[in-house]
């Protein structure tokens, strides 16, 4: 593999030494230094050219793995981890958040295919052919508190909205130029009425009418996998006709509660600093909220049950299935807080219990602070539902992929039969 000095050289003639330093956030100087071999690259400075400059068409040599896909507006990449479970190979992803792209990296290391920001700035035909596009494509326009913000706002919202809501036109447009055999795509679960139905009724005609694939949609709740009422729409489309059934998918009844999530505090579980410590491993006083905080979400709730109002915070304990983690979990915790008895104010969950309750693996890293970890678990998908969408698609797939090589191979023989 390419060493820094070598993918540096290899830029040269596409790149001035000043876009370099631009893009790498050092001087001219520094580029010119480093070209000349004056100083050494620093080790991260590979990977970066790799992610950002180089080609988006590159990317590894194929290898046995049974089919290839794109992981579109990727958050932390919890669509991939489903998808690799069952032999899938990510070959191209996009997405723009600084924050979420440092958590995505640190737990999939891009040394083989590129890494895009902004997906409305990339060429559909510099993309990587792929089996699957996968894509969740940003909800806030079309949940209920994205739809009730930019109301207050006075701000347009669904496709009106011209920095987020369009984007289901930007994952379109990459179907329609590379034709993938299947997609699967995630929303949230008012994708279906926003509008009055005129979005979803757009979205379904997009795929089914102008790009003619067969689609699929449901509305599954992640609580059969996790402890947490999460509903989530899935829009599965298949370029070819299938056997694909929603009667196949596996919803776990019922399922699991919030103590298979939580910190034992009982010496258990390995510390794991800054969320736990000492030998018990108890769960750190800083996600135990203030008496401040709490003595004021009690008054929030008390005022409005008393107009008639549903709102308050939610109190769980390990017999619990909590609420919907939402992004905004880091300004008070107030959907989900952990009772810890009446003697002692409630707690936050930890970012790695918000990991858990999203179904990512306690060997899944987290490199940014506490309220980026929530932002981005709350923005993320539940793993084990988007794994168990991979179970029942990657077989159609498959089916398709033999399908085209057996009918090349005989359009082969019969070339040379003639």
């Amino acid at each position: 593999m390419e060493n820094a000095h070598q993918l540096l050289l290899r830029l040269r003639d596409r790149y001035s030494q000043d876009e370099l330093a631009q893009a790498f956030g050092v001087s001219a100087r520094t580029i010119r230094r480093w070209e000349l071999g004056e100083t050494q690259p620093p080790p991260y400075l590979a990977d970066a050219i790799r992610q950002r400059l180089l080609p988006l068409g590159t990317s590894a040599p194929s290898s046995s793995e049974a089919f290839t896909f794109i992981d579109l507006f990727a958050g932390i990449g919890g669509i991939r981890r489903g998808f690799e479970v069952h032999g899938g190979r990510c070959v191209f992803t996009s997405e723009w958040n600084t924050w979420a792209t440092k958590t995505y990296l640190a737990n999939y290391p891009q040394s083989t295919h590129a890494f895009a920001g902004d997906i409305t700035a990339v060429d559909a035909q510099d993309i990587p052919d792929h089996d699957v596009l996968l894509a969740g494509f940003p909800c806030q326009p079309f949940s209920i508190a994205g739809v009730s913000k930019k109301n207050a706002l006075g701000r347009a919202h669904g496709f009106a909205d011209e920095t987020q809501g369009t984007l289901f036109f930007d994952v379109a447009r990459i179907i329609a130029a590379k034709r993938p055999r299947a997609f699967l795509l995630e929303n949230v679960k008012n994708l279906v009425s926003h509008d009055k139905g005129n979005t979803f009724r757009v979205i379904c005609k997009t795929l089914k009418d102008q790009l003619g694939y067969h689609i699929h949609w449901k509305v599954v709740d992640g609580q059969h996998f996790v402890p947490q009422h999460r509903q989530r729409i899935l829009i599965v489309g298949f370029r070819e006709p299938t056997d694909f059934s929603w009667n196949d998918l596996c919803l776990p009844s019922p399922g699991p509660l919030l103590a298979s999530i939580l910190h034992p505090e009982d010496g258990t579980e390995a510390p794991e600093p800054p969320y736990t410590e000492g030998y018990r491993g108890k769960v750190n006083t800083k996600y135990t909220l203030t008496a401040h905080l709490w003595q004021y979400l009690q008054d929030y709730a008390a005022k409005h049950k008393a107009a008639g109002n549903g709102f308050g915070y939610g109190l769980v304990n390990g017999g619990s299935v909590t609420r919907t983690l939402s992004a905004r979990y880091y300004k008070d915790g107030s959907e989900i807080l952990v009772s810890q008895g009446k003697a002692k104010r409630p707690r936050r969950l930890t970012p790695r219990e918000c990991a858990r309750l999203m179904g990512f693996p306690d060997s899944f890293q987290i490199p940014v602070s506490d309220t980026q970890a929530y932002k981005q678990f709350g923005n993320s998908v539940i793993v084990p539902v988007m794994t168990e969408m991979a179970r029942i698609i990657a077989p159609r797939v498959m089916a398709m992929i033999r399908d085209e090589r057996q009918g090349t191979h005989q359009a082969s023989l019969l070339e040379a039969c003639v």
